[in-house]
């Protein structure tokens, strides 16, 4: 999901170099893999727990997406002769504990959880795999550029607002709070280069840039992000 901006739209802007914040390759795939993993136990759990057909239809695509991502990104871990479980173990922990922590009350929290998580850290590993070595930068964001269902998500959303208007006020707040812990895991996966201080201007633009793709998925949604 190139989510920077709905596909196609993405205004020219200056490109920060990643070479320096990327991890190495495997823990990259790693990483990545387990949220794909995550995104698609989320959303299961989404469908099984409502009782409308069209909700749990939209719901089940965009589940099927991520584990579609969840496959290509562990068929490359095998291609490099690792154990796909083994290359994840070690991001089990904060991404499950990230997975409580978007859960949310009710589906349509849960929901809103996968919509502006998973798009958000979705836009950040592709952003990391320009920083990639060799081939396989384009081929990981392809990958993960694939249809993720999110215009489906954004549909059930809109008409779960629509049919509740105390719920958008509800949402938005919801929708705050998960930017924070969604960073705070996006940046936990980047190579420290031993100076904080450039580091952290480094990394300053890619985060202005996810938080400027949040506003747009809650504007979407005709909520204040």
């Amino acid at each position: 999901m190139p989510r920077l901006k709905p596909r196609g739209e993405q205004a020219p802007s200056t490109r920060v170099d990643l070479g320096e914040l990327t991890p190495e390759l495997l823990p990259y795939l790693g990483f990545s893999a387990r949220l794909q993993l995550l995104a698609f136990e989320s959303l299961s759990s989404i469908v099984s727990g409502v009782s409308d057909l069209a909700v749990k239809a939209a719901v089940s695509e965009a589940a099927g997406a991520a584990l579609v991502r969840h496959q290509g990104l562990a068929a490359e871990i095998r291609r490099r002769d690792d154990d796909p479980v083994e290359v994840m173990r070690p991001f089990a922990e904060p991404v499950e504990r990230y997975g409580r922590v978007i859960r949310g009350e009710g589906w349509t929290e849960a929901l809103l959880g996968a919509y502006v998580g998973f798009g958000l850290l979705d836009d950040f590993f592709i952003r990391l795999a320009e920083g990639l070595p060799g081939d396989f930068g384009p081929r990981a964001a392809r990958l993960l550029a694939l249809d993720s269902g999110e215009e489906a998500i954004a549909e059930v959303l809109r008409q779960a607002i629509a049919e509740d208007e105390p719920l958008a006020s509800v949402l938005a707040m919801w929708g705050r709070r998960l930017v924070g812990d969604t960073l705070l895991l996006a940046r936990s996966v980047l190579h420290h280069t031993g100076d904080h201080a450039e580091h952290e201007e480094n990394i300053e633009p890619v985060l202005t840039e996810l938080i400027a793709a949040h506003t747009r998925r809650m504007d979407a949604l005709g909520l204040t992000a």
